[in-house]
């Protein structure tokens, strides 16, 4: 039997590189699975061997401790492999192929995957629509933060490279078509970004860095990246952005030195439930980011909320952020004729383009978002170091691709 290690929560603050069993063609009792889903076979199935696997600030919202992740959950949805084993229901999908994975688990039978709503798939997860691997209340799907992982649906779910030589020369780039780049996209294209535009992004994590890029890609004017962290701000100052550094206080006020009036016309929530308030003694304040996006979007505006909000917060900062409910100024938004677009980004709706647009040299995604590859033995330094605020994209390399 093959040898599978993987990174998998242990408690808050704390990954840890554990052995774990090879994949097989049928979802097992483990960590975070849904007992509903236990025993369900996939013979529409591959197994891939990781060729890059990403660590995200979706992620790291489970190894703070801010969600309800059982010890031992295995990590990781944004997966690049190549398939060593295929399952007797795929037809198209072939050994030895490349190909990203979408972090949205998804049929392509239900009617949302029919309608192209592929992050709120009807027959993934037991418990609502949506999955994702390596995920808490996502159903259970084993992490890609591994050796080897189980991708289901394969002929529907994976996006192979057309030239495998092509793309190892750019896989950094493309390792990101699993999670952040569609989902930056889906921020700007959400909120309306087009030729000519002015859009704000609240957030220069990756996903920010990655909907900035994605915000010039579609012909903005300006964009404006705001964040509490200066080296991060320089990131986004490298690739032509303009900054709103928020330790000075609101965006506005910066906004308005930038375009000669205090707002955008659009908007996108890279942060989620963790956002901060402004100034030098920012303190965590949930309900910040889409109160401040209302005030400075024009009216008749939308945002973009690709970040992340929960259910389940055990360190929220009060007994309704524990549940999910913030303060929203939802009066400022309704008298403007604002419009929300939130949840898990479809990224089956934008992959394929994005990969496009890589292959033909019309995008740097990976240096825009400061791609670093590490091994999968340093996974926890990665993990503390993004946490403590690195301007840094790590992607794990679990079996010496990307070396």
């Amino acid at each position: 039997m093959t040898g599978n290690k993987a990174v998998a929560y242990k408690e808050p603050g704390k990954v840890e590189v554990i052995d774990v069993d090879y994949p097989t063609f049928e979802l097992k009792d483990g960590p975070g699975v849904n007992p509903a889903n236990v025993g369900r076979q996939v013979p529409h199935g591959v197994i891939l061997k990781t060729v890059a696997t990403n660590i995200c600030g979706s992620d790291q919202h489970m190894v703070r401790g801010r969600t309800t992740a059982p010890t031992n959950l295995v990590l990781g949805h944004e997966i690049t492999g190549e398939v060593v084993e295929v399952g007797p229901g795929v037809e198209f999908i072939k050994v030895g192929d490349l190909c990203s994975v979408p972090f949205n688990i998804s049929c392509g039978r239900c009617r949302n995957c029919k309608e192209r709503k592929t992050g709120i798939c009807q027959n993934v997860n037991p418990d609502r629509p949506g999955s994702a691997y390596g995920y808490v209340d996502m159903g259970g799907w084993v992490g890609g933060q591994a050796n080897y992982v189980l991708v289901p649906y394969a002929d529907w779910n994976l996006l192979k490279f057309p030239d495998k030589d092509q793309a190892m020369e750019k896989i950094l780039d493309l390792a990101m078509l699993s999670d952040i780049f569609p989902t930056g996209f889906h921020g700007a294209v959400s909120a309306g970004v087009g030729v000519g535009s002015t859009v704000y992004i609240a957030g220069a994590g990756p996903v920010g860095l990655a909907a900035a890029t994605s915000a010039q890609l579609l012909g903005a004017a300006v964009v404006i990246v705001g964040d509490l962290n200066k080296e991060r701000l320089e990131k986004a100052r490298s690739f032509g952005c303009e900054t709103v550094d928020l330790t000075q206080g609101g965006p506005a006020e910066q906004i308005e030195q930038i375009l000669g009036v205090p707002e955008v016309d659009c908007g996108v929530d890279a942060v989620g439930f963790e956002a901060r308030s402004h100034g030098p003694d920012a303190k965590e304040a949930p309900a910040t980011v889409l109160n401040s996006l209302m005030d400075i979007t024009a009216a008749g505006g939308a945002l973009g909320i690709p970040g992340l909000y929960v259910t389940g917060d055990p360190g929220g900062v009060d007994e309704a952020a524990k549940k999910g409910s913030l303060s929203l100024s939802l009066g400022t938004g309704w008298a403007k004729s604002l419009s929300f677009t939130t949840g898990q980004c479809p990224v089956m709706r934008y992959n394929r383009p994005l990969m496009m647009a890589i292959l033909h040299d019309k995008v740097s995604i990976a240096k825009n978002v400061n791609a670093k590859a590490i091994p999968l033995e340093e996974a926890p330094k990665g993990y503390a170091e993004f946490d403590a605020g690195a301007a840094t994209k790590y992607v794990l390399d679990p079996n010496g691709y990307l070396s």
